[in-house]
This record gives C-alpha cells, structure tokens and sequence, in this order.
C-alpha cells in the first residue's frame, strides 16, 4: 500500500540520479511526486509513479508540483545557468509552501569552486529558510555510459581532457541510495556529504578495465580542452552546459578530482560500488 506520508518532490526524475531515485523511494512504498517538463518525458518513469508538470522559469507550475511537499529533491537542470534568475523563484516558493527540507545534488569541491554552478545553487539554498542537506558528489560513472557513450562504443575511445589526473568515481546509483536515505530519516538537515566511490583512478586505467571487459581495445586520449569543448559543441549541447563541463575536468587534470571520502560507506554501510563493477554491469551499453 501506497504512503500516506506527505509526497517527496523529485526534480530532474528521469535523469540518472533522479530515475534511480525515484525508482527506490517507490520500491520502498513512498509517496513519490515526480516532477518531469512533460507528459512524454512522464512515460520514462516507472509504472505507478505520479508525476506533475514542473518548469524551474514558469512559476505557474509551481502551486501543482509543491501542494503538500514537505520534502524536495532539487536537482539544476543542465541548460539552467543563470542560477538566481531561474532557480530562486522555486527555492523561495517551496519555502512558502511550507517544504521542511531540501536535499541537494552539489558537486564535490563546490564550496570551494565558486565557478561552477553548484555552488551558486548553495549559496542560494543558504539565504533560504528552508534546512537543506547537500550531497557533494564526485563524478559519476555514468557519464561514461552517456555523455561519453558514443566515443567509447563508436571510437573505442575516452576522449576526456583530464590529462593524468586521478578521478573518485562514484556509481549514481550508490547517490541515490545516500539521497532516498537522507530523504526518509532523521537527523541529515544542515549537514554537506562528500561522496566519492573507495579508489581514484585516471582514465587510462579506465580505459585499461573497458578494454578488459569489452574484449577490444579502448583507449584514451586525452585531447586538448578546445578540441574537447568543439565536439560537444558540434554535437549540439549547449555553449554554457559545454563551459562547464570542460571546466569541471580541466579540474581533474590538476589533481582536485582524487579525493576519496568515507561518507558513501558510512552512510550506506557497505563498500561503494567499484568501477570493475559499474563496467561489467553497463558492458552492453558500448558494444
């Protein structure tokens, strides 16, 4: 039987954090509220799971998406970079609307790194009255199996500006198990979680286990952050979602990305997911 809890607010419910997400807070009886920009974006989400229109630059979907909300997911949608133009009108709403607690997809280093959009979003969700849980996450595995899928299957190769920096990957699978937790049990208010896999790694070990698992060479490049930044640009992402990205792993090349934090096993209590298994688990993905 479904909850009668009050609905969690999921943002960005089909994306790779947030269909995982969502996925285990149904599976576990919550009252899940996915908020998707529309109805065939709403056929991705699993069977059952109640969903409602929710654009963070059109106010007019807020009343629907936050009515009974006490709890909320937020997550920046990639193509959103003007944080306080677009993102404060829904964080100061979900404050009126009486929400009691906002968990945050951030970025690992971001309280640091006042670059990146991440931590405009912080800095906003800090004037909010709202108490918010930040989990400060390192690079996801799966950027491997998206962003980066159509390098590795169609050129066998990791075509990623991060030079010889080392990397703590962390399976988005493992966030969404630390964010449903936050989400459904006390005491994670006010509180930042770095979360990070249990092993750094540069990406020509990466390319070393693909190649393993995949029976065929694959190998990393390593290319210059221009030649990098023109093929996603040719590829049609946006300029912005581009700038940042390139930013983010020319971080990596100068060794900020290495960091391997103890709070994913602590807060799941169990080892993280490895690479070698996030590889044999996604092989088909780039076959």
């Amino acid at each position: 039987m479904k909850s009668q809890k009050s609905p969690i607010l999921i943002t960005g419910a089909t994306g790779n954090v947030g269909r995982e997400l969502v996925r285990l807070l149904h599976d576990a009886g919550e009252n899940v509220r996915a908020a998707v920009v529309s109805e065939a974006e709403a056929s991705h989400l699993p069977e059952g799971v109640a969903w409602v229109r929710f654009d963070f630059t059109n106010p007019a979907t807020f009343p629907e998406a936050f009515a009974g909300v006490q709890r909320l997911f937020l997550l920046r949608p990639p193509h959103i970079s003007q944080i306080r133009r677009d993102m404060k009108p829904a964080i100061d709403y979900a404050a009126t609307a009486g929400v009691q607690q906002i968990v945050f997809l951030s970025l690992l280093g971001a309280e640091k790194n006042r670059f990146v959009p991440h931590a405009k979003v912080e800095a906003l969700l800090a004037e909010s009255p709202v108490p918010t849980t930040l989990l400060r996450c390192g690079f996801f595995m799966q950027n491997l199996s998206t962003t980066h899928r159509q390098d590795i299957g169609d050129n066998d190769d990791i075509f990623i500006p991060a030079g010889r920096g080392k990397t703590a990957f962390i399976d988005v699978r493992d966030i969404a198990a630390v964010a449903a937790k936050t989400l459904t049990e006390p005491g994670h208010t006010g509180k930042a979680y770095p979360l990070t896999g249990s092993e750094a790694m540069d990406y020509a070990t990466v390319a070393r286990l693909l190649t393993a698992a995949l029976n065929r060479s694959i190998r990393y490049s390593h290319p210059h952050f221009l030649r990098f930044a023109w093929r996603l640009w040719r590829r049609g992402f946006p300029l912005n979602y581009v700038a940042v990205v390139t930013a983010i792993y020319l971080t990596t090349r100068f060794g900020l990305a290495e960091t391997v934090t103890p709070d994913t096993a602590v807060l799941l209590n169990r080892p993280p997911i490895t690479m070698q298994q996030f590889i044999d688990d996604y092989a088909p993905v780039w076959e």
